[in-house]
């Protein structure tokens, strides 16, 4: 699923007032984290993750790339050392769900 901007800007405003629950250290990138991130996109749709000062290996762009093929998850915004990613999730019922702006449809040509 590839998110529109009206999408995008609409996940952006909810990830405001989540807190960072995704933690990615000097150990990486690992099984656990990625468990973690997969356990917690299954819960909440939307998740927030910070790249701490003492990983060498990851900036925050290639950490929210990695996990967001990890977990089969959208990389929703980057900004410095923070990342938001999102899945939509079929565990839980429909009313709970972020409920995502439709795209417009491409006229015919």
């Amino acid at each position: 699923m590839e998110l529109t901007s009206k999408q995008r800007a609409q996940l952006r405003s909810l990830a405001n007032s989540i807190d960072t629950i995704l933690h990615i250290g000097k150990d990486g990138i690992g099984e656990n984290l990625i468990k973690q991130a997969d356990d917690a996109l299954e819960a909440r749709e939307l998740v927030k993750g910070k790249v701490l000062d003492n990983n060498i290996e990851y900036d925050a762009r290639t950490a929210a790339e990695a996990l967001a093929q990890a977990t089969r998850s959208e990389v929703v915004q980057v900004i410095g050392t923070k990342f938001v990613l999102y899945r939509e999730s079929h565990s839980k019922p429909k009313e709970k769900r972020i409920q995502l702006v439709k795209p417009a449809k491409k006229p015919r040509v």
